[in-house]
Formats: structure tokens, sequence, C-alpha cells
């Protein structure tokens, strides 16, 4: 519940501040704003801004697409971006962030799941080498490791969907060392 009224607030501030900051003056004239009327053509007057599309993959890479809108209607605008949190807001920039419950673009295409040198679990962008390593989660331990899972870290796994990036995850959890503790 307190969730839905921060973002509903912060939905009602940004509205207000796109409808009473926009209105600036350029050299004495007016260069945009929403329901202004230019008192030469008696017409509105769109609001330009950019747009900058966050998308947050499970795999914690983050995309962004940048958008130049025209702003005809502020309830459009925000209709048009309701599935989207509003993170910053300016004079002319938006941004939004979205969570996407898959794996990045790069990891599909390209993303291998493989090991270090000393045992970490890694996702390297290509066949693993120390070089090109994109993630690297957790130590496994090698002893405790089945040969042939052993010989598929070394030689690269794929990632290709989001079912297997969570499935190697799991399957490779099992093998962790755990940490001791000092007391």
């Amino acid at each position: 519940m307190r969730t839905r009224w921060l973002r509903f607030s912060t939905l009602i501030l940004a509205f207000m501040f796109l409808e009473t900051v926009f209105i600036y003056s350029n050299q004495g004239s007016v260069v945009f704003a929403e329901g202004s009327q230019d008192n030469s053509e008696n017409e509105f007057t769109p609001i330009e801004v950019k747009v900058i599309l966050e998308r947050v993959y499970l795999d914690g890479e983050i995309s962004q697409e940048i958008v130049k809108e025209t702003i005809w209607s502020m309830e459009d605008f925000w209709a048009k971006y309701e599935p989207w949190h509003l993170i910053d807001m300016e004079e002319k920039k938006v941004v939004f962030r979205q969570q996407v419950d898959d794996i990045s673009p790069l990891l599909k295409s390209n993303g291998y799941f493989g090991i270090t040198e000393d045992g970490t679990l890694t996702i390297f962008n290509g066949k693993p080498h120390k070089y090109n390593i994109i993630q690297s989660f957790f130590q496994i331990d090698v002893g405790r490791l089945e040969s042939t899972k052993h010989e598929e870290l070394k030689k690269g796994i794929p990632i290709m969907n989001k079912n297997r990036y969570v499935d190697v995850l799991e399957t490779f959890k099992n093998y962790t060392i755990q940490q001791k503790q000092a007391n």
C-alpha cells in the first residue's frame, strides 16, 4: 500500500513539475509551454523532452534507450509511460526505469557460464577467457564437482535464455564453498 502511495504521489509531483516548470523564457520569448497559448497564433505549443528508458535485466545489465518526445498532452504522456517507474526529471529530460524479468540481450547472444582459475562461477562474453568476464558469482568446490561438469564449465556453457541462466546457477549453487565465519 505504501509503495502505491509513494508512486502515486511521485506521479502527482512529476505532473505538477512538468505543467509548471516547462514554461520558461529564452531571450524574452516563450520557448514551450504545456497548456499555455502563444499570443500571436493563439495555439498550444508542445513540450519537447528527452526521455531515457532504462531496462534492468535479471543479470544486472542495464540498457538505455533515448527517445525524443513531443508532449501535446500530459495525460497521454503519463499514460504512455505508466508501466515505467519515474527515476529522475529535469527541465527537458525524464528518466524512467523498468525491471525486466529476463536476461539481457548480450547474455542471450554471447553469454557463457564458465569457471575462473580460482574456481569462481563466472559469466563471460564469449567462450571463457580471463579477459572477457561480465559477472562473477561464487566460488565452487571443484573437488566435489563431477569431472563432466567441470569440463563443461572450462569449455563454457552457452546461456541463451532465462531458464538456462537460472538452471545453471541453481545447479552449481550446490557446489559452493561455504565461508567459515569467525566467532
